[in-house]
């Protein structure tokens, strides 16, 4: 099983990342600020302007270390990768199974998203029944049932992304009903995004950007081109097959913003209004919430399909496993993650 190492998250707007050896130094105006070895980092993620140099650059692609650049709003910019792993059949196989995608790929993708989604409310409605005072929230997971059922009687690829549109809109209705505390400062109305206009949909949007970075890096370490997928549009610069596989997941980010905002992790001073009425995370924000969902990677759970304790920080990598097994004919159906009962 393949070990969970840390991830490196530089915060600092003007920090320089440079290598020494084995480590990477981070510099401010010339001086050293921190040297971490990179034997203990598995991925490296930058906020800042200042970059990291070339030497750097190439010794995290050789040594199969993620590195990505996110601008301080959130907003994914580039992703350092190096040659291509694993077999090539592989991703040959790839091209030509999603050049036209098995629909029970697509279906099961989204029937999983929105049976994540529900698992969810109910979580919510056992815990705190009160949340659903109007019944909004039973009628929502009723909503969501008829969606998943109406998924596998169509074959029509619009269609299905209609209904996962519908789906999705019901869940977003009654977000807000799920936040418990801090109601008045966040206040959620609908999804929006680029740019996030309120504090809660600051913190989903950040957090999907670092799933989708993950999952990105986990495909290419199985050998698989993230950036070829079979539900998401193929656009340049988009890793398409991360956004998918996030998919099945997003419910993971949705309850640890919902368990941030409820347990008062983060509060409005963690967050900044600009002119143009975007809202992000300010640097102390980021710190909170990166720190949590690190710990919160380290946390075991049990995987739904292969049935062991791993860490849930792994679920990327064994997705891309599984997808990369099914893709080579090992096993007959790619199992999507569906979390328990």
């Amino acid at each position: 099983m393949k070990k969970l190492l840390n991830t490196l998250y530089v915060l600092e707007e003007d920090a320089y990342l440079t290598l020494d050896g084995e480590n990477v130094v981070c510099k401010i105006d010339g001086n050293v600020r921190q040297r971490i070895p990179l034997s203990n980092l598995e991925g490296i993620i930058c906020f800042n302007y200042m970059g990291s140099s070339p030497a750097l650059m190439g010794k995290c692609a050789d040594a199969g270390i993620a590195l990505c650049y996110i601008s301080p709003s959130g907003r994914f910019l580039a992703r350092v990768q190096g040659s291509t792993r694993g077999n090539i059949l592989l991703r040959k196989r790839q091209y030509e199974m999603f050049a036209k995608p098995p629909v029970l790929l697509r279906q099961n993708t989204v029937a999983a998203k929105l049976y994540n989604t529900k698992q969810l409310i109910k979580k919510i409605l056992n815990s705190h029944p009160e949340t659903d005072d109007d019944g909004s929230l039973s009628v929502c997971i009723e909503r969501i049932n008829e969606k998943i059922d109406e998924v596998y009687n169509t074959d029509d690829y619009n269609i299905i992304m209609g209904i996962e549109g519908a789906g999705s809109k019901a869940y977003f209705s009654i977000f807000n009903k799920m936040i418990r505390q801090q109601k008045e400062e966040f206040c959620f109305h609908s999804r929006n995004k680029r740019p996030p206009l309120d504090m809660v949909n600051a913190l989903l949007s950040f957090l999907y950007t670092i799933l989708t970075c993950d999952y990105a890096s986990a495909l290419e370490a199985v050998g698989l081109d993230s950036y070829y997928g079979f539900y998401h549009a193929l656009r340049p610069g988009r890793s398409s097959l991360a956004c998918d596989l996030v998919e099945e997941t997003r419910f993971m980010v949705e309850r640890f913003v919902l368990n941030l905002i409820n347990l008062r992790i983060v509060n409005p001073g963690d967050f900044e209004k600009q002119v143009s009425g975007a809202v992000f995370l300010n640097k102390d924000g980021k710190k909170k919430v990166l720190t949590k969902w690190q710990e919160k990677k380290r946390g075991d759970i049990i995987h739904p399909y292969l049935k062991q304790k791993i860490q849930a920080g792994l679920v990327p990598y064994i997705q891309s496993m599984l997808l990369a097994k099914y893709i080579r004919g090992e096993i007959d159906e790619y199992p999507c993650y569906l979390v328990s009962r």
